[in-house]
């Protein structure tokens, strides 16, 4: 990845060392206690690629929260995947752009690459890759003759990385599953899932959507030997129980769905799921939350999901471990009061630091959401938490890159 803006590592990996002896295990509670901020980093909402090409030109130049399209520049915004690296920075997806297909074509679908720097408070951008298809891996037309892909293209929302380095990313357009190498070229064809067509899908023909816009794989976990992914869906697909969304089990090495599913329930079929990581062979945590931001966000949590489904109601059991509206901060840290929120529209990317310490992120849908304070773009929040107690999580898990 190109070198952007160079960070203090040693006070990057510092901060992030974060330690805890004697984690009590994980219980079958329903509801932990309150998690308490640790960490607090922020990417201002205005922060652009340097020297790349113009984006925005589709938003019509209306002014949103003070910003005026279209940019100079590719906005570094809109992060709905995150992957943890050994060197304390942090591989994050940018997602489709502006919100939709229609507007979306002159932003390139994008990795990047961070590092937050706890002392400071500061998150800085230290290179990138852009992903292509330059071998004509996609099967129908893309916006771009020179194959790099858009936000027309494809909506990126979630993103796995195999130990051979490839990534896996989950599309929602499809919805498809993408594979790419370490430097964002197309692997193979977009693998579709049988069955499920969102109306973006421009090879279902006659064959009507039977999925929400852009509902598709929000999240995805990958199995602690990374042999299998978990992708999740974001919306229900018709004819299923309202609220009702469907995880999938996905052979990498065959490159094709087992025919396996779980069905994980979202407390209001208003709501949506924004990530899932694997915690271990059999759980996951996953971000679900409504669709209000600032006053009006009230549910943004984080669940323990069970696929081994104790109850028997056919469905993950769900333990909440974090509500994000209610973070206990007794230290102040980002000179916030002693209860921090997390009062985002779209809040995308979990991961987990150590056995009781996850770092959450938020997708800032630059320049629309204003979730933090009223009448200003929000920036890209990076919050380090400690939960109640430990996950219990697999060691190739903590251990992961």
């Amino acid at each position: 990845m190109g070198i952007m803006k160079r960070v203090g590592m040693g006070a990057a990996l510092a901060a992030l060392a974060i330690t805890v002896p004697g984690v009590a295990s994980a219980t079958d509670r329903s509801t932990w206690d309150r998690a308490e901020l640790l960490r607090f980093a922020a990417l201002p909402a205005e922060t652009f690629v340097p020297g790349s090409e113009p984006s925005g030109s589709l938003l019509g130049g209306t002014p949103s929260n003070g910003v005026v399209p279209p940019f100079a520049d590719q906005p570094v915004q809109g992060f709905s995947g995150v992957l943890r690296n050994s060197d304390g920075t942090f591989d994050v997806l940018s997602d489709n752009g502006y919100g939709n297909r229609a507007n979306s074509a002159d932003f390139l679908l994008r990795i990047q690459r961070i590092g937050p720097d706890f002392r400071s408070g500061a998150v800085d951008v230290l290179g990138g890759i852009t992903l292509t298809d330059p071998d004509g891996r996609v099967p129908f037309p893309l916006t771009r003759p020179d194959r790099v892909l858009t936000g027309a293209d494809f909506d990126v929302e979630s993103i796995t990385r195999t130990v051979d380095g490839t990534y896996w990313i989950g599309d929602e357009f499809g919805p498809w599953l993408l594979h790419f190498d370490r430097a964002g070229r197309l692997l193979a064809p977009p693998v579709p899932l049988p069955g499920v067509f969102a109306p973006e899908n421009p090879t279902r023909g006659e064959t009507p959507a039977n999925l929400g816009g852009s509902k598709g794989f929000e999240g995805m976990a990958q199995s602690p030997d990374g042999r299998t992914l978990y992708p999740l869906l974001e919306g229900t697909v018709a004819g299923d129980a309202p609220g009702a969304l469907r995880l999938y089990e996905f052979d990498t090495a065959r490159a094709a769905y087992t025919g396996r599913r779980w069905t994980y329930q979202l407390d209001d079929p208003g709501f949506a799921i924004g990530d899932a990581i694997a915690v271990d062979r059999d759980r996951f945590l996953v971000i679900e939350r409504d669709n209000g931001q600032g006053a009006t966000a009230t549910v943004k949590k984080i669940y323990l999901a069970d696929r081994r489904d104790r109850n028997r109601d056919g469905q993950l059991d769900k333990t909440l471990v974090a509500d994000l509206m209610n973070i206990a901060n007794p230290k102040r840290v980002g000179a916030f009061g002693r209860t921090f929120t997390f009062p985002f529209q779209t809040i995308e990317d979990v991961v987990i630091l150590d056995d009781r310490t996850i770092a959450v992120l938020n997708d800032n849908n630059f320049p629309f959401s204003d979730g933090r304070t009223p009448g200003r773009p929000d920036d890209n929040e990076f919050i380090v938490i400690r939960l109640d107690h430990g996950l219990d999580a697999d060691k190739r898990i903590l251990h992961r890159y």
